[in-house]
């Protein structure tokens, strides 16, 4: 049986469909590319809604929807919302792969940072496992005895330019929104504009 992990996303992936794309392999509506798939290929039993104390920011220019992509800055005062699955540690691993553009495959340095340090959780409840947009892992809450883990970037909010998301990553992100919370478009609007920099 393989170790799980709650994994929270506070970007696209509040989308279950999103998330698909990274654990079933597919292309998302709105996206510019498809995805292979995690190595087990298997959706959440189990997600919930929660909330993380840091800031939601979009910057940069994703290749895969353009406009903003959205980061986490846990030391920055939020809230943002965010949604939690339960899936295994391999999985975990498999999205932050593709992520960042890798194929899924054994030996994934964050599965390995992973499984030597589930039961004791990462150092100071961070870790960078390379230098890339999606490489720093957070460790933000336990539930169930299992660790809940964010991946995001090293820099931080005030560390660079903030872009705005493209409209198609927006509908995303507002589609897991209503999902996860039931909000309803007024208050998802508000979110969203008050996370991304005034056009």
């Amino acid at each position: 049986m393989q170790p799980e992990v709650w994994y929270v996303s506070y970007g696209s992936n509040l989308s279950r469909d999103r998330l698909a794309a990274y654990l079933l392999g597919g292309r998302p509506p709105g996206a510019r590319r498809g995805y292979a798939g995690a190595r087990r290929k298997a959706m959440p039993v189990e997600d919930i809604a929660v909330d993380l104390p840091g800031r939601l920011y979009f910057a940069g220019e994703s290749s895969v929807w353009g406009g903003g992509v959205a980061f986490y800055d846990h030391d920055t005062p939020g809230p943002t919302a965010g949604r939690a699955y339960r899936i295994t540690v391999e999985q975990f691993a498999d999205v932050a792969a593709q992520e960042m553009h890798r194929v899924p495959e054994p030996g994934d340095p964050i599965e390995e940072v992973l499984l030597s340090g589930l039961v004791e959780g990462l150092p100071e409840g961070r870790h960078e496992v390379g230098p890339g947009h999606y490489e720093t892992l957070i460790e933000v809450g336990r539930r169930d005895g299992l660790p809940m883990l964010t991946f995001t970037a090293p820099h931080g909010f005030d560390g660079v330019p903030h872009t705005v998301p493209s409209p198609a990553y927006r509908a995303m992100l507002a589609l897991g929104l209503r999902e996860s919370r039931n909000w309803d478009e007024q208050r998802i609007t508000a979110y969203l504009d008050e996370h991304q920099p005034a056009v």
